[in-house]
């Protein structure tokens, strides 16, 4: 399986210019997807404040890890993926409190663990190097 990049990702989710945070995609099947990002380096990331990006937003990077997952699924079976609402986060721990000053990608992980017509359930982990700085689980329903 080819990496999938970043116009590939963005033509997969609502998400588009800087808040589009993933650069591609090295490997994903039925039940999980693997991605990397350089974003949290950005000074023009728009989840910054103060001049910093919390580890809290790593949240969202498993969000769209997931949003990304349910695209290429969807894709698959040609069809669109439906759009999609982050309902809840589960049981999330951070190793650090901020982000923007790790040199080097982001890799996240995502797995899905239950789907329904009108819901999904992922597990996540955003690491860096050899360190996990987040996880937990995130649930998101179909926007109606």
């Amino acid at each position: 399986m080819s990496v999938i990049d970043r116009e590939v990702i963005c033509g997969l989710i609502p998400h588009q210019g800087a808040m589009s945070l993933l650069d591609r995609v090295l490997r994903w099947d039925g039940t999980s997807i693997e991605a990397l990002a350089t974003s949290h380096r950005s000074a023009t990331n728009p989840l910054r404040a103060h001049g910093e990006l919390r580890a809290v937003h790593l949240c969202e990077y498993g969000a769209q890890a997931a949003a990304v997952h349910g695209g290429l699924l969807a894709r698959a079976a040609g069809a669109t993926a439906a759009p999609g609402y982050l309902v809840s986060l589960r049981d999330v721990t951070f190793a650090r409190r901020r982000i923007d000053d790790l040199a080097g990608e982001l890799a996240i992980r995502a797995e899905l663990l239950l789907q329904d017509s009108d819901s999904w359930q992922y597990r996540f982990a955003v690491g860096h190097e050899d360190a996990t700085l987040a996880s937990g689980r995130l649930a998101i329903i179909r926007r109606r």
